[in-house]
């Protein structure tokens, strides 16, 4: 029998489908295996860092800090490189153990002292960008040679198409992400601690260990997307990424991922992100729409995803069987 809990992420995989023929007829030169990689190229740090809000979410848990960490990593490593002459090598690893250090923080805090995960990352999101200005109020633009050759190179794939290094880098934290959602102990006790907290304490899973480590992915995910943003602007600015959070958990709800937890795809959260970027890219095809008009289709995705949910958990009971 169809298990109902499947129905949002083949809602969002035929939406996906629906945009992108609806675009191909429309535009000329929409309907092309570039555009798809265009919408890869152009969201690759949002896909990176939503891989570890889906693991968040899952676990019932969320994260308002991700835009915040990703300006952080942009600041700290333009920084480093530009004004202070560190090479990329140790600056790279040294962003991603922040970003890790800083999730697992937030995780730790969450847990032992039981406070709701919004209050917490909140704080966190503001520490994140006060940091930023700490750094230095102005752009920090970056002209090192690894960044400008890691923004500039382009990999080629049959047809004379192109993607750049970021998205590689993209995917490969999808596939990750994927397995260790769906492959791994640490995947189901997450899903199990979404569900339920208190069954999962019953069942004798490591719930703090769990949590703690949801927030680290987290914090990792969210400062390789800073890297991989700093390749994408070449600069570093206590204002980039504004509003990233918010445009993460959009891309994992209308991903498919429940906001109670318990029931989310990487996978899912891949066409979120997909999504969003056709939106935009037909909105740019038209050329007369203000950008704008892309966080108003967003809103309204997600308000039929949230309904969409809504309906699925008050048969529950019904679909479990």
């Amino acid at each position: 029998m169809f298990n109902r809990k499947y129905v949002p992420i083949f809602v969002t995989v035929g939406l996906f489908a629906l945009m992108f023929a609806a675009g191909s007829f429309r535009y000329t030169g929409f309907f092309s295996l570039q555009v798809i990689l265009n919408l890869l190229i152009d969201n690759a740090y949002l896909l990176i860092a939503a891989v570890g809000m889906t693991l968040v979410i899952v676990s019932g848990g969320i994260d308002l800090s991700v835009g915040s960490v990703i300006a952080l990593t942009t600041m700290v490593s333009a920084s480093l490189v530009q004004q202070h002459g560190w090479p990329p090598a140790v600056v790279i690893p040294l962003v991603l153990a922040m970003g890790a250090v800083f999730g697992s923080g937030m995780g730790a805090i969450i847990h032992y002292f039981k406070i709701q995960p919004f209050i917490v990352t909140l704080a966190g999101m503001f520490l994140a960008r006060g940091l930023c200005y700490v750094i230095d109020i102005n752009t920090i633009t970056i002209d090192n040679a690894f960044y400008t050759k890691a923004a500039q190179t382009r990999i080629h794939l049959p047809g004379g198409n192109t993607v750049s290094v970021s998205v590689v880098i993209a995917l490969i934290v999808v596939a990750i992400g994927i397995y260790i959602a769906h492959y791994t102990r640490f995947g189901r006790n997450a899903y199990a601690l979404g569900g339920s907290e208190q069954s999962a304490l019953l069942m004798g899973l490591p719930v703090g260990k769990t949590k703690i480590s949801v927030y680290l992915l987290s914090g990792l995910c969210s400062s390789l997307a800073g890297v991989v943003f700093t390749f994408y602007m070449l600069s570093g600015y206590g204002m980039h990424a504004i509003g990233t959070e918010l445009d993460t958990i959009a891309a994992v709800v209308i991903g498919g991922t429940l906001l109670t937890g318990g029931v989310g795809y990487v996978v899912g959260t891949f066409f979120g992100v997909m999504i969003q970027g056709v939106i935009q890219t037909i909105i740019s095809f038209e050329g007369t729409l203000s950008s704008w008009w892309t966080k108003i289709a967003i809103g309204l995705l997600l308000f039929l995803f949230i309904v969409l949910q809504r309906l699925l958990s008050s048969g529950k009971a019904a679909w479990k069987g």
